[in-house]
């Protein structure tokens, strides 16, 4: 089973779909929905099989293919995943049928937008999120990450709110930008790796490359990392691109894609420039913390739920930032798992605030205001989301946030107490979100909107319901995944040349031992 070309397939699959689903005469909508969902759901149970037939004991990077493609660059269609991308998969796998169902009606009623072309764009955009995770080959793990801009851009640009076009072109040139940055780095690496893109024949070339050629390779690299995560100071495009966008394609977008960002820096930036990742830390460190506290004052004095969201996911990067750069095999654990619990997380809350935007016909808090009154189930889902969001005990992102601050706070105490203040704001932004929107007087506007007085229906339910079973079962059972995470991670710093601080104990003469 471990022969099974599970990555080709998986990459290739949601293309396909989209093609089919994109030809589907505008007319026929709902053919277009139930196709584009069942197509998804085909991708779920094929992640599925590769999810059980990974061997956690097994080589550091399975379900190895390569195909020719380019040979005199020596680019080739190579896929392999590790550890860390294997569960960045399944999170695509799984958010991908959810936010098809959960947009199920964005486009209804529209004669100006297309069903059919909003679904295939949500399937081509899984194709690119699936590819740049699987790629084992840096030039293909580029195209990816460049290409998986378009259909976020047209989903933004044509099916998105007020400033779409505004959002959609600053997210496109953001991230063009980065790119350009990598690409830099790309071809650089190239010339001084060997002449070849292949990411295993590269580490074994990582000695050979000199200290600075090394340092700007790592910048080319992490600058366009840092702005698809996004880190501070590169995260301006966020919240105008989740703000505006449909609130399924923003739960892929913050869910998802910006982890392409972080997941960027664990598998090339740090294997790679292991030297230069250990110099250029402590900078990581410093605008990881202050991500976390700027973004977190920032959502609280935020009017539209959606751009509130969008600022809390800038905070949450900040702690996969230090966890990632503190190198402690719990802080990197962490980082990945928090990349899941997060996509999870803010996927839900992001799903949970469209409900309520799209019965409100608004995005505003001032909108709203004792709505839990009239939709108090939906409410409940709301504040589920937003405890998960601010990393309530006992749901998966507590976890996550928790290894992360242990693993930093070994070698890096200030940051890791910084970084817990972001926790107390986390509980402002959330708890004043959630009171405002559904708690207190009830706003008199709300009962003269009719879509007001429907709680959450069967659809909305099934939409929910498996990412708050995962949320808690993660919560109280991480293991399946930390299993599969550990691995890699401790492999990555094995690249990066760095080892776990022993235990500490005081002597009888007052001195501190390991």
């Amino acid at each position: 089973m471990s022969d099974f070309p599970f990555l080709s397939i998986l990459t290739v699959l949601p293309l396909v779909g989209a093609v089919v689903v994109g030809v589907i005469p505008r007319r026929k909508a709902e053919l277009a929905k139930t196709i584009a969902l069942v197509w998804s759901l085909v991708v779920l149970v094929l992640s599925i099989f590769m999810w059980v037939a990974f061997k956690i004991d097994g080589d550091r990077f399975q379900f190895h293919e390569s195909y020719q493609w380019i040979p005199s660059w020596d680019a080739r269609f190579t896929f392999a995943a590790d550890g860390i991308a294997l569960v960045m998969l399944m999170l695509i796998a799984v958010l991908t049928p959810v936010v098809i169902l959960a947009s199920w009606h964005d486009v209804d009623g529209d004669g100006k937008r297309s069903a059919p072309v909003y679904f295939a764009l949500l399937l081509a955009f899984e194709f690119t999120m699936i590819g740049v995770f699987a790629a084992a080959d840096i030039f293909l793990f580029y195209v990816f990450f460049e290409v998986m801009l378009i259909p976020m851009y047209f989903i933004i640009g044509s099916f998105g709110g007020a400033r779409r076009q505004y959002a959609a072109v600053k997210f496109f040139l953001y991230s063009l930008v980065g790119g350009l940055f990598m690409l830099a780095a790309v071809i650089g690496l190239w010339v001084v790796g060997g002449h070849t893109f292949d990411f295993t024949r590269l580490l074994q070339s990582v000695g050979e490359i000199d200290q600075n050629t090394s340092r700007w390779l790592f910048l080319g690299f992490f600058v366009a990392f840092a702005i698809k995560a996004p880190f501070f100071p590169f995260h301006t495009w966020l919240p105008d691109a989740g703000g505006a966008a449909p609130a399924g394609a923003a739960a892929l977008l913050v869910g998802v894609m910006d982890k392409v960002g972080t997941f960027g820096i664990l598998r090339y930036c740090l294997p790679l420039f292991p030297e230069a990742s250990r110099w250029f830390a402590p900078a990581a460190l410093v605008l990881a913390v202050i991500g976390i506290i700027y973004a977190a004052l920032l959502a609280v004095g935020q009017n539209d739920l959606k751009r509130l969201v969008s600022y809390t996911s800038i905070a949450h990067f900040g702690f996969i930032g230090i966890g990632i750069f503190a190198f402690t095999t719990q802080g990197g654990t962490g980082s990945v798992l928090y990349m899941v619990n997060h996509g999870l997380a803010t996927g839900l809350l992001f799903i949970v605030v469209g409900m309520f935007v799209a019965r409100r016909g608004s995005s505003l808090v001032s909108d709203f205001g004792g709505a839990g009154k009239l939709v108090p189930v939906l409410a409940g889902v709301l504040f589920f989301a937003g405890l998960a969001s601010l990393a309530l005990p006992g749901t998966a992102p507590f976890i996550s946030e928790f290894l992360v601050l242990i693993g930093t706070f070994t070698v890096h105490k200030v940051y890791a107490v910084i970084a817990t203040v972001g926790i107390i704001l986390a509980a402002a932004y959330v708890l004043w979100m959630v009171q405002r929107t559904t708690q207190g007087t009830l706003n008199p506007a709300l009962e003269e909107v009719p879509a007001m007085r429907k709680d959450i229906t069967l659809r909305e339910k099934v939409v929910v319901a498996p990412l708050i079973l995962l949320l808690l079962l993660l919560g109280f059972y991480p293991k399946p995944v930390t299993d599969v995470i550990n691995p890699a991670v401790q492999a990555t710093m094995q690249d990066v040349g760095t080892t776990d601080p022993g235990p500490t104990a005081v002597t009888a003469n007052g001195r501190v031992a390991r």
